[in-house]
């Protein structure tokens, strides 16, 4: 699921929109953000956020840069964070399921080589699709060569939607994925990777807490998540941003029944407006924030 912008709005907590110091879910270009990771940290920074996660698609990297050149920044604490499209696989009605991973350690030579090898199957992925694409008379190779492919970048379909819109073929990414390489799509490769469950081990094991992104059937589907957890899984998405005020409400109430840590975000990409605007429109209530810092301090101490 992408970032959209939606309409500024209280939430379930009656907090305004767009105060949050809180955004546990953002992407760069390490992934299928639009920003740098250096130029992200200045935005967020601008707009009031002191506690951020950098949830990359199978990499770590922006969080390791950002690291090694920010300095000292006591107003602004950045948790390393991933996100793990993970394949369903005979979960009924659904395709896949984000694993977003929080206080992974970024220094966990395992957990580093998973991510590699989902960096290989996404590549995989994405030439597939740039040929697929050829043969539907809808060519993207001359937008494709002006992207940075020698970075061990995490590619993903947005980045296959952006070429799509320098090559005039589609309005915008999520015209792209509705009408070509959404699942179910003319141009759709399917994807290869971890499960769900070999996602949640992998974040443990590699000393973070996993968390499910944007379920929006949550209050539905209460058996999985109890089977996830009983896997290990430790979070779940609650203040998403697309989430209208009944959804948060609604899956509040199952990560509380469940004792899910609750988190939230942006989602970040980039493609619909500026950082900016997306947190025009955040509401992650502190508490959130600071509630999951307590859970990751606890892992550490224990580990």
């Amino acid at each position: 699921m992408r970032s959209r912008h939606v309409p500024a709005r209280p939430d379930s907590t009656g907090l305004p929109a767009g105060g949050s110091i809180v955004d546990l879910h953002t992407h760069t270009t390490r992934s299928d953000g639009v920003l740098e990771p250096e130029q992200l940290l200045a935005d967020v920074v601008a707009a009031g956020v002191r506690i951020l996660a950098i949830t990359d698609h199978d990499s770590l990297a922006g969080y390791r840069e950002l690291t090694a050149a920010r300095g000292a920044q006591p107003s602004l604490q950045v948790i390393p964070g991933v996100e793990i499209n993970a394949l369903a696989r005979g979960i009924p009605n659904v395709d896949e399921l984000h694993v977003l991973g929080f206080g992974v350690d970024p220094d966990d030579e395992a957990f580093e080589a998973t991510l590699a090898r989902q960096r290989a199957a996404r590549r995989v992925r994405f030439e597939r699709t740039v040929v697929r694409l050829r043969e539907l008379g809808l060519p993207i190779d001359a937008q494709v060569a002006l992207l940075d492919l020698t970075r061990d970048d995490a590619l993903g379909r947005p980045t296959i939607g952006r070429a799509l819109i320098a090559a005039g073929h589609v309005r915008s990414v999520e015209d792209a994925f509705q009408r070509l390489i959404g699942h179910g799509g003319p141009a759709y490769v399917p994807r290869d990777g971890l499960g769900p469950l070999e996602a949640i081990a992998a974040i443990r094991a590699a000393g973070g807490l996993p968390a499910l992104a944007h379920f929006w059937d949550a209050p539905l589907r209460i058996d999985l998540l109890r089977e996830l957890r009983e896997a290990g899984l430790g979070g779940l998405e609650v203040h998403h941003i697309s989430f209208p005020p009944e959804t948060v409400a609604a899956v509040g109430e199952v990560a509380t029944a469940l004792a899910l840590v609750p988190t939230g975000g942006t989602d970040f990409h980039g493609d619909t407006g500026t950082y900016a605007d997306a947190h025009a429109a955040l509401v992650v209530p502190e508490p959130v924030g600071t509630g999951l810092l307590s859970v990751l301090a606890g892992h550490a101490t224990r580990a």
